[in-house]
């Protein structure tokens, strides 16, 4: 069932992992994709999977953490693929590192890119859909970690409770435009920012390379990682009709390992 046919979905993030495929899982369910990320050779090949699918794709190189290239982004996707519909805020980055350690340039950084990537995908969606109209779904990427905070990852855990914030506030000040804003929470995902999560956990702990990843996934009840395209169905539920009447919500898609 193509549940979002001749829709336009934006995705950031969009070169590799849980943005790559939330982008093939919106194409499958009949949305046109704008891709969004900071590579360019990766995001050419997602976009050709897109378009192997039967849908328009394109491409657009940003730093989510800056306003006017977020801004720049939706006004390109809705000028090249005739429309906008749906942003996916999905571009984020871990940080591991104990409080009394973490330094002004690392919570610079990843506040930048978490909650201020967030907000200006949030406003440039917005003000979008504002312009044309129109109805419209926003769709962030929040974690396990914005519903409970993680020893060792408590600045980047600091940043999903903001995404979660943002996402409450936002959905309070839309609902009146007919827009819908709602977040994602993954779990233990099987992909390099886990990779680099638990190589920076070995180097804080002293654990064995694995150990940290293991020790997680023996925790989730349905007794596996997680995969990108685990979260991507939860997010084409927030992208398509059966999500209407939902808003501000951030559910846990994690396999049992977070209860809320």
């Amino acid at each position: 069932m193509m549940s979002i046919s001749g829709k336009v979905a934006l995705v950031t993030g969009a070169a590799q992992g849980i943005g790559k495929a939330i982008a093939l899982r919106l194409a499958r369910d009949g949305a046109d994709i704008a891709l969004v990320d900071l590579n360019q050779e990766k995001l050419d090949l997602a976009a050709a999977e897109v378009r192997a699918l039967g849908r328009k794709a394109i491409t657009f190189i940003a730093d989510v953490s800056q306003l006017d290239q977020v801004t720049e982004a939706v006004a390109f996707a809705e000028k090249a693929l005739g429309g906008f519909d749906i942003i996916v805020n999905n571009a984020g980055i871990s940080q591991v590192a104990p409080l009394l350690d973490v330094t002004p340039a690392e919570v610079d950084r990843i506040m930048r890119i978490n909650v201020q990537g967030t907000l200006w995908g949030i406003q440039a969606a917005a003000k979008t859909f504002k312009a044309r109209k129109q109805k419209g779904k926003i769709i962030n990427a929040c974690s396990i970690a914005g519903h409970d905070g993680f020893a060792l990852l408590g600045v980047y855990s600091s940043t999903k409770f903001a995404v979660r914030a943002l996402t409450q506030a936002a959905a309070k000040e839309l609902a009146a435009d007919g827009i819908t804003v709602n977040a994602y929470c993954p779990g233990v995902v099987g992909t390099d920012m886990w990779v680099e999560i638990d190589k920076r956990m070995a180097e804080v702990t002293g654990a064995a390379l694995g150990a940290t990843y293991k020790k997680y996934v023996e925790g989730i009840a349905l007794g596996r990682a997680e995969t990108p395209e685990d979260v991507a169905g939860l997010v084409s539920f927030l992208a398509g009709p059966d999500s209407d009447y939902m808003t501000g919500q951030a559910p846990l898609i994690d396999g049992g390992l977070v209860y809320r």
